[in-house]
């Protein structure tokens, strides 16, 4: 049994998330600045050993950012022009953008609004329209919006029937659970995707990565990562043995993550399930607190234990009272925010569809603060604003 305890630091504002750094982590950071190699060491393929170890996948590649690893994803599963990929409008923008670098069509499947993710009626009713049209999807990205895993075993009985292929958008994810197995370990999909933004869950300043089961996948992510250029003398096209030599043999980019950034990675791994139950306590401590508040915490389900990188509240009643309660709260130093504006309302995008359960969600959501060292006397300064809210107005 682990025993949390939680902070009880004060903060002149509170943000919605913040990142731990312990000293465990700065000397970690240290050791590798004053090394030979602050990249392109031992760190990197150590940090991608144990994020293996930790999800239960095969392979693991780390890039510099979660953006970084949604692109070489779609690229290694051969998203090109005139493919389509589908992933939700209630995601950050990079879900729609993967697909769009790789000269793809971009469409949005609607979400439950309880929950915010991909909703499976929406999936399969879409999924036969467009079969009928000749539009089939050739990739899905379900996005486990605030760190609760979508569907993914009815997801992807959908991808067998209707053949396209899956990457979990994981950036909130890592740490949740799915029918008993770490997300991450992609037993309903082809790849997931973690992002170590500082907000996230655990942090590496800026980084992400792509995890895989398949061999040849894992390897072109690996190409694609690095300029395209390979040292193993069996892809090579040349017979050349010789210790400097080195070909590209396909179109990379530089989306390597550093040896200091991965070693901020590994130490901050070592504490992810102590992050999780944080999180989990200051979850229940929410959720007992809006018995009597007319505001609904985003539904969880029982397939999965969340990593809860957000806890978002929908608030109820009349037109433009979300929007009241968020400028109460930031006034009071309390930065909330909201994740998110639907992708397909974004200028960039210009779409003229509105779909229910998006729409719904949007505009009743907001992501109250939620950190590991947060502290009792901030979250009660939360609740006490809340309440003076609902109480005034």
């Amino acid at each position: 049994m682990i025993k949390i305890k939680i902070k009880l630091e004060k903060f002149e504002s509170i943000p919605y998330g913040r990142q731990d750094i312990s000293e465990e982590d700065i000397k970690a950071v240290a050791k590798i600045l004053r090394s030979d190699f602050i990249t392109q060491g031992s760190s990197v393929p150590m940090f991608e050993q144990k994020l293996c170890d930790y999800t239960g996948v095969e392979y693991a590649i780390a890039v510099n950012s979660g953006t970084s690893a949604l692109h070489i994803a779609c690229l290694a599963l051969n998203l090109g022009s005139g493919d389509v990929l589908w992933t939700s409008p209630i995601s950050f923008v990079a879900s729609a953008n993967c697909g769009l670098y790789c000269g793809a069509s971009v469409d949005f499947v609607d979400v439950d609004p309880d929950t915010a993710l991909m909703s499976v009626n929406a999936l399969e009713s879409k999924l036969e329209q467009a079969k009928q049209q000749g539009k089939l999807p050739k990739i899905v990205i379900p996005v486990h919006l605030a760190g609760q895993s979508c569907d993914m075993k009815a997801i992807s009985k959908l991808g067998e029937k209707y053949n396209f292929r899956i990457i979990e958008d994981a950036a909130h994810a890592i740490g949740a659970s799915y029918l008993n197995k770490n997300v991450g370990s992609c037993q309903y999909s082809d790849i997931t995707v973690f992002s170590f933004h500082p907000v996230k869950v655990i942090t590496t300043g800026e980084g992400g990565a792509a995890l895989t089961n398949n061999l040849e996948v894992a390897k072109q992510m690996q190409l694609l990562r690095s300029h395209g250029i390979t040292r193993d003398s069996k892809e090579m096209t040349n017979s050349i043995v010789s210790d400097w030599y080195y070909e590209q043999i396909s179109l990379g980019f530089n989306y390597r993550m550093t040896d200091f950034q991965a070693a901020l990675g590994i130490s901050q791994l070592s504490r992810l399930d102590e992050y999780v139950a944080k999180r989990s306590k200051i979850v229940h401590w929410y959720d007992d607190q809006f018995e009597n508040i007319p505001v609904t915490p985003l539904i969880q389900k029982e397939s999965g234990e969340s990593s809860h990188h957000l806890y978002v509240i929908r608030v109820k009643n009349k037109e433009g009272e979300r929007d009241k309660l968020y400028k109460y709260l930031r006034k009071n130093d309390i930065y909330v925010n909201l994740h998110y504006i639907p992708i397909y309302r974004q200028p960039f995008f210009n779409r003229k569809i509105r779909l229910l359960g998006a729409e719904e969600y949007y505009k009743s959501a907001i992501s109250l603060p939620i950190f590991p060292t947060i502290g009792k006397n901030n979250l009660k300064k939360v609740m006490q604003k809340i309440s003076e809210f609902y109480e005034y107005h």
